[in-house]
């Protein structure tokens, strides 16, 4: 390895180190202090979405109905995925007229999105409507991250707790965890990543594709899109799954070194 190569492996270690504390002190805050983060901003939005699903903060699940909680919606989001893909071809936001996702096609999609695998066996650019980009991967990529997040909050929770006064020890609520962690901490960094990618040049559209000519004289298709959106929750989701084909290769997904 160079002497490049080992001080940017340093760097990234220390910058590990000094994040840990303070990003650990405001994780804390958000899943198990009295008061979240910014209580008259994001608060009014938490209790307005846990009342519209009719969830409780303070009514905790055992083992059992967190991971039921978590399958369900897990296999809901499957389905919803996998009809979004299906029905594209219906949907609006589709500037090129893209025909339905196939059945085995879709279903490895959906699936792998939801499980925070994101196996990518399609070439995003020239498969996947706008609309299916946006309401599905880009959704996927944020609750499927969230998921993640309160699985391990209920194994840590299940190390730390002990039993209540009925004998049952709980692990929190499913919902709270989810509504917490995509509002209090997926959601706010994906909004300012997402922006300083549009500052370097990364796309943000909904325009439709460009046909160019090149400097040779050869044909070419520009694909365009909401990209710094799904780049921002991809990298910070640890998703796969990019806008386009090539993923983080692509110059309209990662045009400069700072991205």
């Amino acid at each position: 390895m160079t002497l490049t190569g080992w001080l940017q492996t340093l760097l990234f270690f220390v910058l590990v180190l000094a994040l840990t504390k303070p990003v650990g002190a405001y994780l804390f805050r958000v899943f198990e202090a009295d008061t979240q983060p910014l209580p008259r901003l994001l608060g009014p939005i938490e209790r307005a979405l846990l009342r519209l699903c009719g969830v409780r903060r303070e009514h905790e699940q055992t083992w059992g109905q967190y991971t039921a909680a978590l399958l369900a919606f897990s296999l809901l989001g499957v389905v919803i995925l996998y009809a979004l893909q299906r029905l594209q071809h219906l949907l609006p936001l589709n500037p090129r007229g893209l025909p339905a996702v196939g059945p085995a096609l879709a279903f490895n999609t959906a699936a792998s999105f939801v499980a925070n695998t994101n196996w990518q066996s399609y070439a995003g650019e020239s498969t996947l409507s706008y609309a299916t980009q946006m309401a599905g991967l880009t959704w996927q990529n944020f609750v499927s991250a969230a998921s993640g997040l309160g699985v391990a909050l209920a194994l840590v929770r299940g190390l730390t707790r002990r039993p209540g006064p009925e004998g049952r020890k709980t692990l929190g609520n499913f919902w709270v965890d989810l509504v917490r962690g995509t509002l209090y901490v997926l959601l706010p960094l994906s909004f300012v990543a997402a922006l300083c990618f549009v500052s370097q040049g990364v796309l943000q559209n909904l325009a439709p594709y460009h046909d160019v000519t090149t400097v040779e004289g050869a044909k070419q298709t520009l694909a365009f899109g909401p990209v710094a959106s799904q780049e921002a929750i991809k990298m910070l989701g640890t998703n796969g799954g990019g806008f386009f084909n090539a993923n983080s290769a692509h110059p309209f997904e990662n045009p400069t070194p700072l991205t």
